[in-house]
């Protein structure tokens, strides 16, 4: 028998819903933009509970809550995580810039900032 056991949802002592949405949340709203993969977006909306996340912004063809691929990787995440569905990225965009968000990309290139290195200021996306 194994010396280590599985902690069930219930034994992790988080907050309720309620209680999460009234804790205090970074300044950092993140944009999915036509993200295909469900999976991928339940676990934006899990590692988004887990750092405190002050919304998600889904984008086009970004998959929505609910959605059994979504809830099987978000474990919960999408019950107490602000979201909202924009039907263009540039939408959300544009309400982020109205609401005095910087916004960044996101890429993999050559010339990239490596994200440990990334240290932004104020509200951003």
């Amino acid at each position: 028998m194994s010396q280590y056991k599985k902690i069930a949802n219930e034994e992790l002592g988080r907050p309720s819903v309620d209680e999460f949405k009234e804790k205090q949340k970074l300044p950092l709203v993140v944009v999915l933009d036509n993200v295909r993969s469900h999976n991928n977006v339940g676990s934006v909306f899990r590692s988004s509970d887990a750092f405190l996340v002050r919304k998600v912004m889904l984008c086009g063809y970004t998959g929505t809550p609910p959605h059994r691929d979504i809830h099987k990787t978000a474990l919960g995440a999408t019950e107490s995580v602000t979201w909202k569905h924009y039907e263009t990225t540039l939408d959300a965009v544009k309400e982020l810039k109205a609401e005095g968000y910087k916004v960044y990309a996101i890429e993999q290139t050559m010339n990239s900032t490596i994200l440990n290195d990334f240290r932004p200021e104020g509200k951003v996306a």
